[in-house]
């Protein structure tokens, strides 16, 4: 497959009769709660899980989503999502990006792009990512592929 970005951390996504809108589409919606699933997935693969985030008392929020729905995808057809952490600037903030593959003609059917944030859980204000998360997610990022 053809990504944006090298090394993607990926998933098959294949659309179910309940993902399906009354245009016969894809909801836009399902794209969105698949991005959340992967992008928990690809943490907790780099060792980042959910209960490191209560630990920790932080957690990187999403800040801004956006997303870009290039062409549609229907009942059944195999998708590839891909993810990959892009940029930082190693304090509070960290970019998050997506690209959604229909396996069959390697067409680019979805962009997407998070602007995450690290909070402190216990206050939900702005805070320092601690050690454990630039030692974990600045590894991570990747550089553009082109």
């Amino acid at each position: 497959m053809v990504w944006d970005y090298p090394h993607p951390f990926t998933l098959p996504a294949r659309p179910q009769a309940r993902d399906i809108d009354g245009l016969n589409h894809t909801n836009n919606a399902v794209y969105v709660q698949w991005c959340e699933r992967i992008g928990w997935a690809h943490s907790e693969s780099l060792g980042l899980n959910l209960a490191d985030y209560q630990r920790l008392d932080r957690a990187m929020a999403i800040r801004r989503g956006e997303y870009d729905y290039l062409l549609p995808t229907t009942l059944h057809e195999e998708l590839t999502l891909a993810t990959w952490l892009t940029a930082s600037d190693g304090k509070l903030t960290m970019e998050r990006r997506f690209q959604l593959v229909r396996n069959a003609d390697q067409a680019t059917v979805l962009r997407g792009r998070w602007d995450l944030v690290c909070i402190e859980l216990s206050s939900g204000r702005v805070r320092r990512m601690p050690p454990d998360f630039c030692q974990v997610y600045l590894a991570a990022i990747v550089n553009a592929a082109y």
